[in-house]
């Protein structure tokens, strides 16, 4: 672990001694209310007329509540969309984008980013025994089982989303620590997609701006919300060093891209964690 350093202007809203010491230890376990089995025949692309309807009215909500109150509540700004607009045919295959896991609606700034766009992204296995499991499978969460044989049928949920040209979100930093301002490592699963799929890799970065006006009246120690759209990493430069050093590297360069756009100087946290 390195020291942390920002550059000048840049928000920390929370102090860094407030966090774990080991960058992928949850701070939030839901309480378990349902009793999902996830290791023996489980729809992780559920395409009953039931799903398809209760994902339809998730969308319509994310779409046309979620959406405007991301923007009053937390005050969201996205910045760097051009990024994902000057790229288009990079996409016509599908992408992948990143972001660090910092407040509850990050997943829902990324769909406002990229559009309106329908996406799919892995989730903890607890997130659809929860309280917020029909929320979590309607805007696209696709539970991590933990047999080999239950991955398998995960793995070919995602297989059959790329053959359909979707895209997908991966939280690398793999669980949610409220308004952290550092990265923290980053797991292999997105970078494998990348190397797997030859899919690009959009990585975006949530910082913080200090509350104004009413919100700082309001609540004076929630931060105010931006998200910046970075530069597409393709796997296509690294391919041929064959798929670990493909996707350590996608990892590094994806990494760097974020700490740079986030406001720090000297990240304290290395960007590989399982490569």
């Amino acid at each position: 672990m390195n020291n942390h350093i920002v550059t000048e202007g840049t928000f920390i809203p929370v102090p860094l001694d407030q966090f774990p010491a080991i960058p992928d230890q949850p701070m939030l376990n839901p309480p378990i209310l349902h009793d999902v089995d996830l290791e023996h025949n489980y729809p992780f692309l559920d395409k009953s007329p039931k799903a398809r309807l209760g994902n339809f009215l998730v969308y319509m909500g994310i779409f046309c509540l979620v959406f405007p109150l991301n923007i009053l509540r937390y005050g969201l700004k996205i910045k760097g969309k051009k990024n994902i607009r000057k790229n288009k045919k990079m996409f016509k295959n599908g992408a992948i984008t990143i972001s660090n896991h910092v407040y509850r609606w990050d997943y829902l700034a990324v769909l406002q980013a990229v559009k309106f766009r329908r996406m799919w992204f892995p989730a903890r296995g607890l997130q659809v025994k929860g309280a917020d499991a029909k929320l979590v499978r309607g805007a696209g969460g696709i539970p991590i089982p933990e047999t080999i044989s239950a991955l398998k049928s995960f793995n070919q949920a995602f297989d059959e989303l790329h053959s359909k040209k979707k895209w997908i979100h991966v939280f690398p930093e793999s669980c949610r620590w409220d308004f952290y301002q550092p990265i923290r490592p980053f797991k292999k699963g997105a970078f494998t997609f990348s190397y797997k799929y030859d899919l690009p890799i959009i990585p975006m970065v949530i910082s913080y701006r200090k509350p104004t006006g009413l919100r700082k009246l309001i609540n004076p120690k929630q931060p105010l919300i931006t998200l910046t759209v970075g530069e597409p990493v393709a796997p296509a430069k690294y391919k041929d060093l064959g798929r670990k050093e493909c996707c350590r590297l996608l990892c590094e360069e994806c990494h760097a891209q974020m700490v740079k756009m986030a406001g720090i100087e000297q990240n304290m946290w290395q960007p590989v964690s399982d490569l």
